[in-house]
């Protein structure tokens, strides 16, 4: 009996040794190298002019001999760093050092143009090197034409399982889940299970947990690795497995794959198809891809400025930034009739003019202030239908002191420097203005969000509308009601 429950040699080889796994551990990076980068990490300038003038010179030797110590991750930042036609001679010039690893590294737009550069037959000796989810992101931004002219290269298999990822949409987890999974019947012992994953020789080569499932292939259970070799070999995996697990749909939506990623606290989790049947899985790396994505894309969009990508094209970025520029000068058009309407009034006291901006201003920061807040409590699930009563009180009240502690500060200041009334005038015009910004910026984004578009795409252009529209009525407005402008 006692034999049964401690794990025998064999077993205990599938756990590295602690002294090997320190060792490896406190080796050296071989990144940090005083000659190729500085203290933040990133290559120094000048290693990559070296690297650019023995281009320029046509010294391949001397240039492979600079670039082979690198890191894959440090090649793909040394490409990114060079102009476009230096970084396709650099390719040239390191053709065997162009592993998967580094195309995997490589951003975005710095990976398609160099992807379209290189003939489809290489293309397809990269993808066969890749993971399944990585072979996709390698493609699926490249012509129709390309595409298949690459797909054509692969074999069946590889092709097939490519094809079938790039039939659901962008950004869902089928698009994005890893076809190389560990998957077995719920029938077998601890013991089958672990003959079977020394046995076959075809099993992926990193995973975290086992998912165990029926005859239908539904998923039913799932095993991690530190269960399986604590565990005597005689019993069952239906005794020792989780049956409660987080599966995910192959149509979700990637921010909403991360969210419960971040909520549940996984490492690795099923993806089911329509039917429920396991065909993926998500894994936390692709996780943390999916958060620093998602995070760089709201900070953009909220700002208008696309993708806001260093490569990206000129023509996008002119594309992606002007339209948004142009809807801004409409929306300040709006804000220039009110102002119109009230010109008389400026005419006869310049102090109105003096003083406008700085309404426009503090109506405006405090706005974005709350769009900002209101937006991410949106993306991470925060702010919902259930609460959006609350938080737009919670808001509201904020705004209403932050507006009473502006207002007594610049009516204070205004009245010494002009006039008491005008003081009071400013102050008033101050409190609505940053209480209509707070309300603004909650309610633009979630109704938004409402209508299923993006709250941070174009709230930033309608908050700003309206808190300067807002506040320059209120405060030319109230001056002309006191009789200021008399």
């Amino acid at each position: 009996m006692a034999e049964d429950t401690r794990l025998d040699e064999e077993e205990l080889m599938l756990a590295p040794a602690p002294e090997e796994e320190a060792e490896e551990d406190a080796r050296p990076d071989d990144r940090i190298d005083d000659e190729r980068h500085d203290e933040e990490n990133t290559l120094k300038a000048e290693y990559v002019n070296a690297v650019r003038s023995e281009l320029e010179a046509g010294d391949a030797d001397a240039v492979y001999a600079l670039v082979e110590p690198l890191h894959p991750a440090d090649i793909a930042d040394l490409l990114e760093l060079l102009d476009r036609d230096v970084r396709h001679e650099l390719a040239g010039a390191i053709t065997d050092l162009m592993s998967s690893e580094v195309v995997a590294e490589l951003n975005d737009y710095v990976r398609d143009d160099m992807m379209e550069a290189l003939p489809a037959s290489a293309v397809a000796s990269i993808a066969e090197q890749l993971e399944t989810d990585d072979a996709v992101q390698l493609i699926e931004d490249l012509d129709r034409s390309d595409q298949r002219a690459i797909l054509a290269e692969l074999d069946a298999e590889d092709r097939h399982a490519i094809e079938q990822a790039l039939s659901y949409p962008e950004e869902t987890a089928g698009r994005l889940m890893s076809r190389d999974f560990v998957a077995v019947p719920e029938h077998m012992t601890v013991g089958d299970l672990i003959d079977f994953l020394r046995e076959d020789s075809g099993l992926t080569d990193d995973f975290f947990e086992i998912f165990v499932v029926d005859h239908m292939h539904h998923p039913v259970g799932t095993c991690q690795l530190s269960w399986i070799l604590r565990t005597p070999r005689t019993i069952a995996l239906a005794d020792v497995m989780k049956r409660d697990q987080t599966l995910i749909p192959v149509m979700l939506d990637q921010e909403e794959v991360a969210l419960m990623f971040q909520k549940y606290g996984l490492i690795s989790a099923a993806v089911v198809d329509e039917n429920d049947r396991l065909v993926g899985q998500m894994t936390v790396d692709d996780i943390v891809h999916i958060i620093s994505e998602e995070a760089g894309e709201d900070v953009m969009l909220l700002s208008g400025a696309g993708e806001g990508d260093i490569n990206e094209p000129l023509r996008d970025a002119y594309k992606a930034r002007v339209r948004w520029l142009i809807a801004n000068l409409g929306t300040a058009l709006i804000a220039s009739l009110i102002i119109a309407a009230f010109g008389a009034a400026i005419e006869r006291l310049v102090a109105l003019a003096v003083l406008m901006p700085i309404v426009a201003s503090i109506g405006g920061n405090a706005g974005t202030q709350t769009m900002a807040v209101t937006v991410r409590a949106i993306a991470t699930n925060q702010l919902t239908r259930a609460n959006t009563g609350r938080i737009l009180m919670r808001e509201f009240t904020v705004a209403a002191l932050n507006g009473v502690t502006i207002a007594v500060l610049i009516g204070f200041a205004t009245g010494a420097l002009f006039t008491p009334t005008l003081g009071v005038v400013i102050a008033a015009a101050m409190v609505i203005n940053v209480v209509t910004a707070g309300l603004a910026g909650v309610l633009v984004p979630v109704i938004f969000d409402r209508l299923k578009q993006d709250p941070a795409v174009a709230s930033s252009v309608f908050v700003t509308m309206i808190t300067d529209s807002m506040g320059f009525f209120a405060f030319l407005g109230l001056a002309v009601a006191s009789g200021l402008t008399s």
